[in-house]
């Protein structure tokens, strides 16, 4: 299918015109490093007091008996110790649990070597940066 430029062009504009100039602009645009350090903190501080409220919830009363809120015997660290990046993502937890990696380190050094990376290999060089 060919994109008719003009189109796109017209589609844009109209856009820009009833919406504003932000509808069309690019969401990384505005962004910037000092805005995506606060936000990683904000994110750690959040999962933080996440983790904090599912330790501290009292039991609740029902009829005639108690429920007691299910307590996690074990808390994910969610920082990568292959890649040392730091995860926000839920899909990232199930890699954490059984293999000790982000779903990218999985992809990476695990997928297909399940045996070798469970019998304690991981690799020399590792990226050493965050996401």
């Amino acid at each position: 299918m060919k994109k008719d430029l003009n189109e796109i062009a017209k589609l844009e504009k109209a856009i820009k015109d009833k919406y504003g100039v932000d509808a069309i602009n690019h969401p990384k645009r505005d962004w910037t490093e000092e805005k995506e350090k606060a936000y990683i903190e904000q994110m750690k501080e959040f999962y933080e007091k996440l983790e904090k409220r599912e330790k501290d919830s009292p039991p609740t009363q029902a009829t005639g008996f108690i429920i007691k809120q299910a307590k996690t015997s074990r808390t994910i660290n969610r920082t990568c110790p292959v890649c040392n990046s730091y995860s926000f993502e839920p899909t990232d937890d199930m890699y954490f649990t059984k293999y000790e990696c982000c779903f990218e380190c999985y992809v990476q050094y695990v997928d297909g070597r399940q045996q070798r990376w469970l019998s304690g290999w991981r690799p020399n060089n590792t990226r050493g940066f965050s996401k």
